[in-house]
């Protein structure tokens, strides 16, 4: 993790120094060809055995396929019988590459610990537009967990097909063509601030109903109105930073890099390190990948020590960015990005408010290392999946973790309190496929209700994990994934739009997130 140094335009137009950093972030997973060739050969070994393994446990049917064959002919024959027939031959193909699998670990393990804890794609770009300082500029954020597992693992979370849904969200994600109107057409501005806060969408009239008629929906909706959630369809098209997690799959993740890079010239992937670390073996990086339409100054990536459980098995942690933004008389304009992805099973609070504590600490000294004298910084965005929600009973602890004095969840009004328009981003994982939510236009529409809600998105657990039956209130679904924003003077920065954003249905078990932040001069 080796910080770079680069400089855009200057805030009037004149050119800056040198755009190419002094020392160059990785771009290649090993310095020495020698040690990428028998990385290569080591990954050839263990190739036979993870196959077969994935295809074992993808035979485990998603509830889309349980579906298809209940309705197709002899269709619970034909999947019985592929369990009978190919089931054995994977297991006795799993057997038989045990071999070829201790070979290849004996030579994977050692040769990680020289492995670049990120990678970093830069794709030709133009300089950076440079910004006078009086006139205020806005940045938009976006968080998503898109669950790109091995297809075998990914079944765990009825998803499956990793590389057809890779190249489905990478298709959404960066559309071919964007519209006229795209300039801030992803984006669900906010209502005029009233007595509960910042809101949600300026609509009039009730919303719209569901495409299918769904009565027990609407018997669950309740008398008074809720303010409707700020829902879009669309992935925003003027996105500046995208902040993704469990892009665990090496194939799916080039996938993104490729496509991400038509219009993020700068993508961190790859981050974390497999093997043995810390004392522990992991077998997967950290699945973090950041895209971002500025130049990238520096990153490092510290991983969680206390990773437990399943979670172990990854390189769970938090990857730091500085970017460029432009360049003021006095200095740099930079902006400080976090994008991490805590502790997932859900009576691991403890270990959770442990890993924020680090994560706030690895935030403020890797910002002291990078700043220099004169910088302006713009921003100070931290987003990530938090797995833990601000309504369930179950995550008081987290909920009134230090972070919240520090960094500001514009859909928070206090620890267990959201905004009455905010809602869950963690979907009902059983439901994903129903016709309610079966596209991006259907889901928005069906979580607009109160009924549609209640259905499709997780709902409030307790601390063992189980459903909260008794919980007080409506329900709007566990808002597990964050972007928080911290104030940095002397520049003003104000909440410009929340989004949740349907446009995965199907491909993913969470609702990304954008914040749009307006960042100008400060008040006099």
């Amino acid at each position: 993790m080796e910080p770079g140094a680069v400089e855009g335009e200057g805030a009037g137009g004149a050119p800056a120094p040198s755009a190419r950093p002094a020392t160059p972030l990785p771009e290649a997973p090993f310095r020495s060809p020698a040690l990428a060739a028998l990385d290569a050969v080591a990954r050839a070994l263990l190739a036979p055995g993870s196959w077969a393994l994935d295809r074992l446990l993808d035979l485990r049917p998603t509830t889309a396929e349980r579906e298809r064959r209940r309705r197709g002919p002899c269709g619970w024959c034909r999947g019985c019988a592929a369990w009978a027939l190919a089931g054995p031959v994977l297991a006795a193909l799993l057997l038989l590459s045990l071999p070829l699998t201790a070979l290849g670990l004996l030579l994977w393990l050692p040769l990680q610990a020289a492995r670049s804890p990120f990678l970093y794609q830069r794709t030709a770009a133009a300089p950076a537009e440079p910004w006078d300082l009086r006139q205020p500029r806005t940045f938009t954020f976006v968080s998503a967990n898109l669950c790109l597992l091995p297809s075998g693992l990914a079944k765990f979370s009825n998803l499956g097909r990793t590389p057809q849904r890779a190249a489905d969200i990478a298709r959404r994600l960066v559309p071919a063509t964007s519209g006229p109107d795209s300039d801030r057409a992803g984006l669900v501005g906010p209502r005029p601030r009233r007595a509960s806060g910042y809101g949600g969408t300026v609509r009039a009239g009730r919303s719209v109903a569901l495409d299918v008629a769904e009565p027990e929906l609407e018997a669950a909706e309740p008398g008074p109105p809720e303010p409707e959630p700020p829902l879009s369809e669309r992935f925003p098209p003027d996105a500046d930073v995208l902040c993704l997690q469990e892009v665990f799959d090496g194939a799916a993740a080039a996938r993104l890099r490729r496509r991400l890079g038509r219009a993020f010239p700068h993508v961190i992937s790859e981050v974390g390190t497999a093997g043995l670390r810390r004392g522990r073996l992991r077998l997967l990086g950290s699945g973090l990948l950041l895209a971002s339409r500025f130049p990238v100054l520096a990153a490092a990536f510290r991983g969680f020590p206390n990773g437990a459980r399943e979670d172990a098995a990854a390189d769970k942690g938090l990857l730091m960015v500085q970017v460029q933004l432009g360049s003021a008389r006095r200095g740099r304009i930079v902006g400080y990005l976090g994008c991490t992805h805590l502790q997932a099973p859900a009576g691991d609070g403890a270990v959770r408010d442990a890993q924020l504590r680090l994560a706030l600490r690895w935030l403020q000294r890797f910002q002291q290392e990078q700043a220099r004298g004169g910088d302006l910084v713009a921003f100070d965005v931290l987003c990530g999946d938090l797995n833990f929600d601000n309504c369930s009973r179950g995550d008081q602890l987290n909920q009134r973790h230090q972070l919240f004095e520090l960094y500001q969840d514009p859909c928070r009004q206090g620890p267990g309190q959201d905004e009455p328009w905010a809602i869950g981003t963690l979907l009902n994982y059983l439901e994903i496929y129903e016709e309610p939510v079966s596209t991006p236009e259907k889901m928005k529409r069906t979580l607009s209700t109160p009924g549609g809600r209640c259905r499709f998105l997780a709902g409030p657990i307790l601390a063992s994990g189980h459903p909260d039956t008794a919980f007080p209130g409506p329900c709007r679904g566990r808002r597990v994934d964050y972007a928080v924003f911290r104030p940095r003077p002397p520049l003003r920065t104000d909440v410009a739009a929340v989004s949740f954003i349907t446009c995965l249905a199907t491909c993913s078990d969470h609702l990304p997130v954008a914040l749009s932040l307006h960042v100008g001069p400060g008040a006099p």
